[in-house]
């Protein structure tokens, strides 16, 4: 497309309100920047389109929570939690399978509207499972940071223990406010509404809202991504799985992650060489990524409060080793 096509096209999708394609054409300029030996203009159009996605993002979603357009919207408020999200798919470290399928979801909601004069509908129905630690929260975030759209986590513990007798009421309202609302809803836990139904010492009012949940999501036909997250895959009802369209798993990290994330952690630590990074990584095998986060943040403060201008292998194993321990 020529500069002054792409000129239109973003003057237009502005025009029409649509976000995704201005956000698309304006980084297609930046890239053609880039093409062109423009490397500066370029990478300060990328910084304004990220900017400019996360306010647009945040300043609409504190709207709509603070002046809910119906009452039956006011009423889940104490259920929906607006979540601050900063994390992109390039600050996750993740198994290539995961970061694969990651990047397939989210080309196909940046093309959302192309594929339904289709008739076909983009991956938004999603299952993460896996161990705590590992990315499922952080997908999230990262999910709603790329395609510059609210985050949302559903409150499951207050919509089973506040609202015994009305917890499908409260459901079916959640569900429409997706429709109002586009984006990511994240209904973490999901082991607490999902385990088998089967199960002898599980409430029938359980029984009932997983039941409730599972027409819902069938039924559900908004532009909104829908994620649920559980560390206990195998609690959950087998009727659950094919209402998603896509089960992603999570496992802990190899050895190949854990330089990938000791190296991010520790990149502005020049005094940790090559070697010690692999040694270190041998010595957290068996963590998640968020274990691992934190004993480099343990280890850190540590150099801090210690007054010591260097960070050394031995504090850095003391304290994966301390986390080991926990586990």
């Amino acid at each position: 497309m020529a500069a002054a096509e792409k000129i239109k096209h973003l003057i237009k999708s502005f025009a029409e309100n649509d976000e995704q394609r201005f956000y698309s054409i304006a980084m297609q300029i930046a890239a053609s920047e880039a093409r062109k030996g423009h490397t500066k203009v370029a990478e300060e159009l990328k910084k304004l389109v990220e900017e400019a996605k996360s306010e647009r993002s945040s300043s609409a979603v504190t709207n709509i929570l603070q002046h809910p357009v119906s009452r039956e919207l006011n009423e889940i408020q104490d259920l929906i939690e607006l979540v601050s999200h900063t994390y992109h798919l390039s600050d996750m470290v993740l198994e290539p399978s995961v970061q694969e399928t990651l990047e397939r979801i989210i080309k196909e909601q940046r093309k959302f509207n192309e594929l339904r004069q289709y008739n076909l509908m983009p991956r938004r129905k999603l299952l993460l499972t896996g161990p705590p630690g590992c990315g499922k929260t952080m997908t999230a975030e990262a999910l709603a940071s790329e395609l510059a759209i609210p985050l949302f986590s559903i409150r499951l513990d207050g919509l089973i223990s506040r609202y015994m007798g009305e917890t499908i009421s409260k459901l079916k309202q959640i569900f429409t406010f997706m429709n109002t609302k586009r984006g990511v809803y994240l209904f973490d836990e999901f082991d607490s509404i999902g385990s088998h139904r089967s199960y002898g010492n599980d409430v029938g009012e359980i029984k009932r809202v997983l039941n409730s949940f599972l027409m819902f999501i069938e039924k559900d036909r908004s532009n909104s991504l829908i994620i649920a997250a559980t560390n206990m895959q195998e609690s959950l009802d087998k009727a659950l799985f094919r209402r998603f369209d896509d089960i992603i798993e999570y496992p802990l990290p190899g050895k190949e992650e854990i330089v990938t994330l000791l190296q991010k952690n520790l990149k502005r630590h020049k005094e940790i060489t090559k070697s010690e990074i692999n040694k270190l990584a041998e010595t957290a095998l068996g963590l998640s990524f968020a274990d691992i986060t934190r004993a480099c943040d343990d280890a850190f403060k540590e150099m801090i409060i210690s007054d010591d201008s260097k960070i050394s292998i031995e504090l850095l194993e003391k304290f994966i080793e301390r986390r080991k321990n926990l586990n």
